[in-house]
């Protein structure tokens, strides 16, 4: 029963986040990587975490509630996210499946997942049914939300550095990082200070405020999710912009890149025909929007929806103007 327990918030949120992704499925193989390699995260958060408690016990050599909440915010936040977005960045950066902008957030629920999964299951059976019943509505989905939060950052950067936006590729890198450590570590640091605490009233408001925390921060990462993937758009791959060269992935929202015809005669909004299933036809040369820095391989521009114009920019003979635009 603890065993199932432990399993049924961690299937459901699974499924939910999965059910989202409603433009292209993401191989159930990748996934199911993604969710060991997130449980083999919990071994190098333990580690971590061995090492930054004996550093604090160093430093502090009484329990407080000063104590409690720095090792929350500084030490557990950061071991457990640092390790779970090395994973996130290493198997699934330059995955050809990471093709939609929602994709980020599935992947990174499934990595932070398997770390829940893991995790869980030991509290469930050293706690007893009471901590199982607990986390079912409270860790499992908490870690949920940090990897929400986690994943539209990373689709931030992703998209940032396909446009060539260096400044905004560094700012969503950092916040793919910055937002979950520090979502953790207050969620954390708030109660687990409370409970250090030596006065009941202190213990009280401090369960208070934790639970209002934990209410806002579910209520933001549902609504991140429900909008991400209703604005779900296309990363596509676009031949070689120069002879010789590597194809290129770049961005592309099907509402403002214009419809297009097919040739068996039906008018299509989307990547592929609903009717034939072939793929939007592609113009032989790529070009630079004038408006936004995006390469396209299309009459529009895949991010913004600019009409190319006739003199576009192409690859190799970008105006000198380009360069302020594209950093």
């Amino acid at each position: 029963m603890l065993f199932a327990l432990a399993l049924i918030p961690v299937i459901a949120l699974l499924i939910f986040i999965y059910v989202r992704d409603k433009k292209e499925k993401e191989p159930i193989g990748l996934l199911i990587g993604l969710f060991f390699a997130g449980m083999g995260t919990c071994f190098t958060a333990m580690i971590l975490e061995f090492i930054g408690e004996a550093l604090l016990n160093a430093i502090f050599y009484y329990e407080s509630m000063i104590k409690s909440f720095i090792f929350a915010l500084c030490i557990v936040g950061p071991a457990e996210e640092l390790g779970k977005y090395a994973v996130l960045r290493l198997i699934t950066w330059k995955n050809k499946n990471f093709n939609y902008s929602y994709d980020a957030i599935v992947y990174a629920v499934f990595v932070s997942l398997g770390f829940a999964c893991f995790e869980n299951v030991g509290y469930c059976f050293m706690y007893g049914l009471g901590t199982a019943l607990l986390r079912m509505f409270t860790a499992v989905p908490g870690h949920a939300c940090f990897a929400v939060f986690m994943g539209f950052f990373y689709s931030k950067a992703k998209q940032a550095q396909l446009r060539g936006k260096k400044g905004e590729y560094a700012k969503f890198n950092a916040l793919t990082l910055l937002v979950p450590i520090i979502g953790h570590g207050l969620y954390d640091g708030i109660i687990m200070s409370a409970s250090a605490s030596d006065y009941e009233i202190v213990m009280g408001l401090g369960a208070l405020l934790w639970l209002g925390y934990v209410i806002v921060m579910f209520t933001i990462s549902g609504i991140m999710v429900f909008k991400a993937s209703k604005n779900d758009y296309c990363i596509v791959t676009v031949p070689a912009p120069v002879p010789g060269a590597a194809a290129v992935q770049t961005i592309y929202r099907p509402q403002v890149a214009g419809t297009w015809t097919c040739s068996c005669g039906i008018t299509n909004n989307f990547n592929f025909c609903s009717a034939c299933g072939k793929p939007r036809p592609m113009i032989n040369t790529p070009w630079y929007c004038p408006e936004c820095g995006t390469l396209s391989s299309f009459n529009f521009c895949g991010n913004c929806g600019c009409a190319k114009p006739k003199n576009a920019p192409v690859p190799g003979v970008l105006p000198a103007s380009y360069s302020n635009t594209n950093s």
